[in-house]
């Protein structure tokens, strides 16, 4: 009987040290996963302000005329574009 009651004793240290365990490893997956957020969002905004400064080597190399003629397509292209979405946005609001 005494046997008996040192293994129930044994599994009932284990199970507590696994509860222990658990807790916190969702401690610690909570922390990870907000760490994570954090970074994503750090890097979102990083992504916005290289795609700010690459606008902007572009339009100092057009004012220094510098743009080859590729790019000086791809770039009248592009403005084409943004005219086209401003004046569909300006036919929206007009109706």
């Amino acid at each position: 009987m005494e046997e008996l009651e040192l293994q129930v004793k044994r599994i009932h240290e284990k199970l507590q040290q696994v509860l222990r365990q658990r807790e916190f490893l969702l401690k610690e997956n909570g922390k990870l996963k907000e760490e994570i957020r954090q970074l994503k969002q750090t890097d979102s905004g990083r992504a916005g302000q290289v795609e700010q400064l690459k606008q902007q080597v572009e339009i100092l190399k057009v004012k220094k005329g510098e743009l080859p003629v590729a790019e000086k397509a791809v770039l009248e292209r592009r403005l084409s574009q943004y005219i086209r979405e401003i004046d569909r946005c300006i036919a929206l609001l007009a109706e």
